[in-house]
């Protein structure tokens, strides 16, 4: 087993200068290209993840996305030759975590969480036409800078157009964050670009509202929120989210896919031209709230679905123990 990198080890080209993050399945380091002096960021896979065959795979195809994807909203990936270890070296970028600015402020202006929203859909926009869906956008996988530019990171879990599909032997990984995961993909299923509109919508709704439109202590069962309710979304209460944006954020958080935006540029123009947006009255949308089922369904519904992870770890574990 090979040992972590240490400080002032050489990478090929690459030395390794400091620790920045530590994750479940990999290391991020600060470094420097020592032909150019420019910083870097290196992201090596922890020892024991090395042996994973599927996780290197899916580790060697996030290589291969960032190394194509040319935007300068998507961190690039650099060449790696001689590294001499499984790693990848990526383009430093300045900036802080959305995820970090949500914490500190809470709620972020409408006019601010709009533009932002824009930038991602521009960046979403060309990956989708990539044949890439990047399955795990959330604000954590969004690096900001002083001018609200932003740079998308983490490409783990994406998909692309033509690629078999691959999943962690150990956990299955097809699927984002709880908070942000969409309705199809709670469902085993692999996600496509409107996948990707959830989740944004999700981020948009946190930064307008201050708070994810499913909560619950419990993962699954915000997970499972999404599959039996409707987004609540933000009342006329708050008289700085405007009807059109409610709209949109309907739009954006349907749970049936074929109702959501189509493309990161639909959702755009409507971020864009809100007064061609026609705002509905909340309080006769049909389908605002909870589906209309007895609160003896609703629990039973939820008791069932917190079943399927259990059932699927069970069969994990008789297939592991019969290979």
């Amino acid at each position: 087993m090979i040992n972590p990198p240490q400080k002032g080890d050489r990478l090929g080209h690459y030395r390794v200068d400091a620790l920045i993050s530590r994750g479940g399945m990999a290391s991020i380091f600060r470094g420097t290209d020592l032909q150019s002096g420019c910083p870097v960021a290196i992201k090596v896979p922890h020892p024991e993840m090395e042996s994973d065959v599927v996780f290197f795979d899916r580790f060697q195809r996030e290589a291969e996305i960032g190394r194509k994807l040319e935007h300068p909203g998507v961190v690039k990936v650099l060449p790696d030759a001689d590294a001499g270890r499984v790693c990848m070296i990526m383009e430093w970028a300045e900036g802080v975590p959305l995820r970090d600015v949500l914490d500190a402020q809470g709620k972020i202006p409408q006019q601010r969480a709009t533009r932002i929203a824009l930038r991602i859909c521009s960046v979403l926009d060309y990956i989708h036409n990539h044949g890439v869906v990047h399955r795990d956008l959330k604000p954590d996988n969004i690096l900001m800078d002083a001018n609200d530019n932003i740079k998308l990171l983490d490409f783990g879990i994406a998909s692309e157009r033509g690629a078999r599909r691959l999943t962690f032997g150990r956990l299955t990984r097809t699927m984002g964050t709880p908070d942000y995961v969409s309705p199809e993909q709670v469902k085993g299923k692999r996600g496509d670009v409107r996948s990707d509109i959830y989740s944004l919508g999700v981020m948009l709704y946190e930064m307008v509202a201050g708070e994810v439109p499913f909560r619950s202590p419990h993962p699954l069962v915000a997970m499972n929120q999404r599959l039996l309710e409707e987004a609540v979304l933000p009342r006329e209460t708050d008289a700085a989210i405007t009807p059109q944006l409610r709209e949109i954020l309907h739009r954006a958080l349907e749970r049936d896919p074929r109702n959501r935006y189509a493309t990161a540029r639909e959702f755009a123009w409507d971020l864009e031209h809100p007064d061609r947006v026609c705002a509905a009255d909340d309080a006769g949308r049909k389908d605002f709230g909870p589906l209309p089922k007895s609160k003896a369904r609703l629990a039973w519904s939820y008791a069932v679905l917190m079943l399927i992870p259990f059932v699927i770890f069970v069969l994990l574990l008789l297939v592991a123990h019969q290979q």
